[in-house]
């Protein structure tokens, strides 16, 4: 009876994944399904890929010069060198390293800051709530560019631990309010008031009950922060306010505006890495339209009904 019993739990664990394998593979079905994600998740494993195999794909070092200076783009430097001597192309493949780990770390920091705040300040109520609410406010309120100016001025030669540190400061006010508002709106749901009822503390209602519920708005929001955080690391290097000396498309930029590039005909200094960032950028823009979709069903029911019309009018 006991190996009757054993086979039944085996076969109907085989035959049915465990929900979080089965969400999982939902999940990643809904981002494949829409071609706009689609494209996002192809050009983002393009630099995920380009910036784990760097050292193999570039053919020179990041740093290596004695080449010829401000040459022109040739079969031994496709995109040209520098006015220090140095391989463009290299340089452009290395600096999706910085980019890609400044955009993923800066954008979880804020995403997790977000979270902490907002899924807080949408449960409580009081004196609490309003404090809160002044500081968000507050971000809100002052442009993100200048304050980031300032504070990247005061913390200067940080490295990349002060960039990620700016941008976290100045990029989690969005983040929160929009939670905060969804948090409020869970928050008078029955299973919520079942959960206060039954004696769970605040923080195990908010975390356990409220969170889940808001996965793929918080994955919305993570996207949109690292959006911005690549988008502001490439400004700060560009502005000098960040550390010159290690290789980025936002140093790449700033060192060609220092030695006039354009007036040299060096354009590959300027366009490359500024198109690099531009991709890297829509590609997590791309990525939220699926995220879009998995969290408004309205989305999917829209699609399937266009692909099912399209599938109707061929067989017609």
């Amino acid at each position: 009876m006991t190996t009757t019993q054993n086979i039944k739990s085996i076969s109907v664990e085989t035959t049915h994944p465990p929900r979080r394998f089965a969400f999982i593979g939902r999940v990643t079905g809904t981002l494949w399904a829409n071609w706009k994600s689609r494209l996002g998740l192809i050009i983002l494993a393009f630099f995920v890929l380009v910036a784990i195999f760097a050292p193999l794909l570039a053919p020179y070092g990041a740093t290596q010069d004695g080449f010829p200076r401000n040459a022109d783009p040739s079969p031994e430097h496709w995109l040209g060198t520098t006015a220090a001597g140095e391989d463009v192309l290299s340089q452009l493949i290395f600096g999706a390293r910085v980019s890609v780990t400044v955009g993923f770390i800066a954008g979880l920091l804020s995403t997790i800051v977000a979270v902490l705040i907002g899924l807080s300040w949408g449960y409580i109520r009081g004196f609490g709530a309003e404090v809160v609410n002044f500081f968000v406010n507050l971000f809100l309120v002052i442009p993100g560019l200048p304050l980031m100016i300032v504070i990247a001025a005061y913390l200067q030669n940080g490295g990349l631990f002060m960039i990620v540190t700016v941008i976290v400061i100045t990029g989690w006010a969005w983040g929160a309010r929009v939670l905060r508002s969804q948090t409020q709106s869970l928050r008078s749901r029955d299973f919520v008031t079942a959960a206060r009822f039954s004696g769970d503390r605040p923080f195990r209602i908010v975390f356990s009950e409220i969170l889940p519920n808001m996965t793929s708005l918080i994955t919305g929001s993570f996207f949109g922060a690292a959006t911005a955080a690549i988008l502001a690391e490439a400004g700060l290097e560009f502005l000098g306010l960040g550390d010159s000396s290690i290789v980025s498309w936002g140093t790449i930029l700033y060192w060609a505006q220092n030695s006039n590039a354009l007036l040299t005909g060096q354009w590959a200094l300027l366009f490359a890495p500024g198109l690099c960032i531009a991709l890297l950028a829509m590609s997590l823009t791309l990525i939220n339209f699926g995220v879009d979709a998995i969290s408004n069903p309205r989305l999917r029911e829209g699609r399937r009904r266009r692909e099912s019309a399209a599938t109707e009018r061929k067989t017609r």
